[in-house]
């Protein structure tokens, strides 16, 4: 382990200067960036934004007063971007395991601090491994609203000790919400012995049915996957290494399972018809709540079975929303192109990010 952190450190800490060196675009996000996020990118700090490597949007909603942890957090762009979402009352904390990226952010604290209007910080960073959250003593465990992550979690050698950490970090009720890299078959073990396919955050890659194995033997709720983007390796060395594997950028969110014995909604077995009511900032006309499912405000009411159900319930969401238990079958609409929960998460949405039956 210590030499797969060895490496990744040299790659990002010595290798890699700026966004612009990378050889693959695994790490460069193709998310559509939303109005109010482009907003706050104005603000962030050109040295800052230069050294940002990630493969998606790791924002969720609802993050005013929050205190979210970013795993990986690097140069800070991603940290400096939730500072401004969760105001000056939230607090973010960015853990990464390379000095030089850490350098970085901690140059800019005070800059940011003014650039959002704040009269003190609302940001540190802590140099650890993502495998170690616990060994922190000032990582206290159950303090944290929301952890993300992006295109983080591919580069450790040990992925499900990092979603047993995860688990441990967050408050009961409380969201990792995490954009990584995914393959549609296993990436064989010469591949992963090869440190810039590695760095590149593709051959670190799991398969989405590990995600969903390990969130649950961690304690999570099954994961649900929000956007899902094709990655392309634009360099012919590599692709020639790589052969036939497909990789894909993720995005998904899980929750921190928690105990709630006097809800019959909780404890619903036919599911729910869900309506989202009390709009959120930013959010004020829909709410995305996985690939397939958005809310629009005051809108048709929409059906969740009893996992789904469940996930919301007791996320920081559920205030959001007016849920309506079902007690008969025939109340449960035709689902159209609705998925159960085990469906979005198993690669049965558009392809998932493992295609191919059985290889995972």
């Amino acid at each position: 382990m210590a030499t797969v952190h060895e490496d990744v450190q040299n790659y990002y800490g010595q290798e890699l200067q700026q966004s612009s060196d990378l050889k693959t675009d695994a790490c460069c996000s193709k998310a559509k960036v939303p109005s109010f996020i482009k907003d706050i990118l104005k603000k962030i700090h050109p040295e800052v934004v230069a050294k940002y490597y990630g493969c998606g949007l790791v924002f969720p909603p609802k993050l005013e007063d929050c205190r979210v942890l970013d795993l990986g957090s690097g140069s800070g762009r991603d940290v400096y971007i939730l500072s401004s979402l969760v105001g000056e009352q939230g607090y973010v904390v960015g853990v990464d395991m390379t000095k030089e990226q850490l350098d970085v952010a901690n140059l800019y604290i005070d800059y940011h601090t003014k650039q959002f209007g704040f009269s003190k910080g609302n940001v540190e960073f802590r140099l650890g491994k993502i495998e170690q959250l616990t060994d922190d003593s000032e990582l206290k465990p159950n303090s944290f609203d929301v952890v993300v992550s992006n295109c983080v979690v591919n580069l450790s050698p040990d992925k499900k000790k990092v979603l047993q950490q995860v688990y441990e970090m967050l408050k009961p009720g409380g969201e990792f919400y995490f954009s990584d890299v995914y393959a549609d078959q296993p990436v064989p073990e010469e591949l992963r012995q090869n440190k810039i396919l590695w760095g590149e955050c593709l051959s670190g890659a799991i398969c989405e049915s590990d995600l969903v194995s390990g969130a649950l033997d961690a304690g999570f709720t099954r994961p649900i996957l929000i956007t899902q983007q094709p990655i392309g390796v634009n360099n012919v060395d590599l692709q020639k290494l790589l052969g036939d594997i497909k990789f894909t950028s993720c995005t998904y969110r899980l929750f921190k399972n928690k105990s709630i014995n006097d809800s019959n909604i909780y404890n619903s077995k036919l599911g729910t018809l869900v309506t989202y009511q009390t709009p959120i900032i930013h959010y004020e006309n829909e709410f995305q709540f996985n690939d397939s499912i958005i809310f629009k405000l005051n809108g048709e009411a929409q059906y969740l079975d009893s996992d789904m159900t469940k996930m919301l319930f007791v996320s920081r969401y559920q205030n959001n929303f007016k849920f309506e238990e079902i007690t008969d079958e025939k109340q449960i609409p035709a689902l159209n192109n609705q998925k159960s929960s085990k469906e979005v998460s198993s690669g049965q949405s558009s392809g998932g990010c493992c295609g191919r039956q059985g290889t995972c």
